[in-house]
């Protein structure tokens, strides 16, 4: 078929249907495809690592450049230790660290470590009897409602208050301190560990008892991969107690620690070493609780 039979069939068709779209005699209209978009350029390794950085580094260094110049205007209005002096101070603390001029004068370094030793202590005895127990109070029900009661009694306790108990039994401010750290942060161990036994499917329960499986093997095969995100949960909770009632207690006994450098540094009317301590506090605490995370995320169940 020739070309012109072509058109003219074509336009025969055409206005039939689309009359208003008949181009003129002997002209002849050719549909052009739309052009297609130009692919995006790839970004680079380079740019996709320069924006990652930008996108985690700089909300944090603007909210320390604001905490920072808030504190410096809290400071110029109030006469508090401004950030230069604070930090000028702190050079000079951690020139030497580990100095001893006698048995309650010693460099801050001394100071970190008897702290943590007392948190070490008090949060590694309640850990080894909260997470068994709480084991144990969320598998049985019996259990469970016997402890009840006592916990929600004991729990809502203030810290402090368990403090004269201590001095009073064990005679002597370390144990006193260790003490008051133990009762303080068994409870987020024994409330969370109970709270994921009891969220355990009961269908898997029911399967144990019908294979027969021991006690042991219900709590190595089912309990334990179920219930160890709920277990991490309250140890890192009971960290962060640990070490918020440790500076509390260490004001009150004495001695050396952290707590107590605070406040010898304030009958000293050192408001820049106090300064410094809140510092040395918050950044122990978060390590501690970055550890904890790591641990968590090391050791997390692989279904």
């Amino acid at each position: 078929m020739s070309v012109v039979k072509i058109e003219k069939s074509w336009r025969r068709s055409v206005a039939h249907d689309h009359p208003a779209e008949l181009p003129p005699t002997g002209e002849v209209w050719v549909r052009q495809p739309a052009p297609e978009p130009e692919p995006a350029k790839p970004r680079s390794r380079l740019m996709s690592q320069i924006v990652t950085v930008l996108q985690v580094g700089v909300p944090p260094l603007l909210g320390l450049a604001l905490f920072v110049a808030v504190w410096a205007l809290v400071a110029a209005r109030s006469g508090l230790p401004g950030p230069l002096q604070t930090w000028d101070s702190a050079v000079q603390v951690f020139a030497h660290p580990f100095y001893v001029n006698g048995p309650n004068d010693q460099g801050i370094g001394w100071n970190i470590l008897r702290s943590l030793s007392r948190v070490a202590m008090g949060f590694g005895m309640a850990a080894l009897i909260g997470i068994p127990a709480g084991f144990l109070i969320g598998r049985f029900a019996f259990l469970n409602r016997m402890t009840g009661p006592i916990i929600s009694l004991l729990r809502p306790v203030s810290p402090l208050a368990w403090l004269p108990i201590g001095l009073y039994v064990f005679k002597e401010a370390q144990p006193a301190a260790v003490w008051v750290i133990f009762i303080s942060s068994i409870w987020p161990m024994i409330l969370n560990t109970a709270a994921g036994v009891g969220r355990v499917p009961q269908d898997y329960l029911n399967v144990a008892k019908v294979l027969n499986l021991s006690e042991w093997k219900v709590f190595s095969k089912i309990l334990f991969p179920a219930v160890l995100p709920y277990m991490l949960t309250g140890v890192r909770l009971s960290i962060g107690v640990a070490w918020l009632v440790i500076v509390a207690a260490e004001m009150l006994t004495g001695g050396v620690g952290l707590g107590f450098w605070v406040w010898d540094e304030w009958n000293n009317l050192n408001v820049q070493h106090i300064i410094i301590a809140i510092f040395v506090v918050g950044i122990i605490g978060l390590l501690l609780e970055q550890m904890l995370v790591l641990f968590a995320r090391r050791f997390e169940y692989q279904s």
